[in-house]
């Protein structure tokens, strides 16, 4: 369902999300205009350090004081340009709160934090109580699996045998991670892992989630036992609503009721989508898996045949060539969602998707709904842009994102596309030469929105500013 009207949305900003977004400040910002090569990495590093906690980043220090699985992720990256061993701290700071049956939680919560500092906080989610949870309080949840590939580009940006040692200790923790997405978490049969939650995604409230969302039942109601904070950070009327929030607790306290076991989903479970960017990080991560394997004494064989598994049931159960796109696969309607969001364009990642599938895949990108180009006069949306629900200010519904920017610049790159990569690339530095390392941005204006100082902003600025070629 929608958070408001597209007038409403046009309107004012949002600090964070719920679940994969943040919100918070740290560090320095720039003043307008900044273009500097070398003032731009100064000021990267200085928000990455700003947000360094002990042995992770958070994503900011205020809203979301926690540490995010992929965030984490694209930090890992950020860190191999500067402080590399930063990088393989912060993956094994996250993969420590690793569950038995493999799952990285997408929550690690900092103990530190007095209780009732965040909302969802470890005492809403109550991870102690389900079997196979680790010693650290955490999520049930997961989010994209972007670390195996992030691992790469760190050991590839700097190596050494320090990093081959600690590669060689992350990759059994991968390859568990990897497990549990295609075993446990394949509902529909089908050869794709399903997000149990829109949090899953990390594109929080997407309108790709709507019309699943609008299907569970809750009561507005609900939200009076709980405080939210995110309202404080942010005007209401551009946040989710509190029926929106009571969908999202609903959802949660239908899983932590059985205590997070994935066993009965197809039977109980109120949300279940097979979503594009999930999926397409998880067969990316196994052609990194692949790349990983000989440097630590493994075979790449299985990753490989994996991987082929996985795009093959991609373009089956998510392409539509109707439209060009792929599209999150509803499994309790059993039908592909209407919205043409981002998430669509994610698939590019993979360096086996077919050609036809590719060649559509840029054909979009380049439409007016998304606007990519060798030259770009706007960043690229996070929704179609000629969609009547098209919000350029609410959270995930239009505006544009480094992260988002990043991963299919570098499927461009991937495809043998460098002039759309570098039309991408250039348009990521001018968002933050003009607005700081924020969360994310207007996708019109290129005006900061949500927290500044944005630790995966601030990480991927890094990526693309030491690579002007292959990415």
């Amino acid at each position: 369902m929608s958070t408001g009207t597209a007038d409403a949305g046009r309107a004012g900003t949002a600090a964070g999300g719920p679940g994969g977004g943040r919100g918070g400040a740290s560090g320095a910002e720039p003043a307008a205009g900044l273009r500097d090569a070398g003032a731009l990495r100064r000021l990267a590093v200085a928000t990455l350090d700003g947000n360094w906690e002990h042995d992770h980043t958070v994503p900011s220090r205020t809203l979301y004081p926690h540490q995010w699985s992929w965030d984490s992720a694209f930090s890992a990256i950020g860190w191999a340009h500067v402080r590399p061993d930063r990088s393989w701290r912060e993956l094994a700071s996250l993969f420590r709160a690793q569950w038995v049956d493999g799952r990285v939680p997408h929550i690690v919560f900092n103990p530190a934090l007095r209780v009732g500092s965040y909302f969802p906080g470890p005492e809403f989610w109550d991870s102690a109580s389900a079997d196979g949870a680790p010693t650290a309080a955490t999520s049930g949840l997961i989010q994209p699996p972007v670390h195996a590939p992030a691992a790469l580009l760190a050991y590839r940006r700097c190596p050494s045998e320090r990093a081959r040692a600690a590669l060689r200790r992350l990759y059994p923790r991968l390859v568990a991670q990897q497990r549990y997405l295609a075993t446990r978490r394949d509902v529909g049969g089908g050869g794709l892992a399903c997000v149990v939650h829109p949090w899953e995604s990390g594109l929080d409230n997407s309108p790709a989630w709507d019309a699943s969302m609008a299907a569970v039942p809750a009561d507005a109601a609900v939200m009076r036992a709980y405080r939210r904070h995110d309202t404080a950070h942010a005007d209401a009327a551009h946040r989710p609503t509190d029926l929106d929030y009571a969908r999202y607790v609903a959802i949660v306290a239908a899983y932590r009721a059985r205590r997070y076991r994935d066993d009965d989903l197809a039977a109980r479970h109120p949300f279940l989508v097979e979503c594009p960017l999930v999926n397409a990080a998880l067969g990316a991560a196994e052609h990194a898996l692949a790349r990983i394997a000989p440097l630590v004494g493994a075979d790449p064989g299985p990753h490989r045949e994996r991987a082929a598994r996985i795009t093959e049931a991609l373009v089956r159960r998510l392409y539509d060539p109707a439209t060009g796109t792929f599209r999150p696969r509803d499994l309790r309607a059993d039908r592909l969602v209407p919205a043409r969001t981002v998430l669509g364009l994610a698939p590019l990642i993979l360096p086996d998707l077919p050609a036809p599938q590719v060649s559509a895949l840029v054909a979009e990108a380049c439409s007016p709904r998304f606007g990519l180009a060798a030259r770009m006069e706007r960043p690229l949306p996070s929704h179609d842009r000629t969609a009547p629900d098209f919000e350029p200010l609410r959270y995930w519904r239009g505006p544009s994102w480094m992260n988002v920017n990043w991963l299919v610049r570098r499927g461009l790159l991937t495809h043998g596309r460098p002039d759309l990569a570098a039309g991408l690339r250039d348009s990521m530095i001018e968002l933050v030469a003009r607005a700081g390392c924020h969360e994310y941005f207007h996708p019109d204006t290129g005006a900061g929105l949500g927290s500044p100082a944005f630790g995966w902003t601030a990480a991927l600025l890094l990526d693309v500013l030491a690579d002007d070629s292959a990415g």
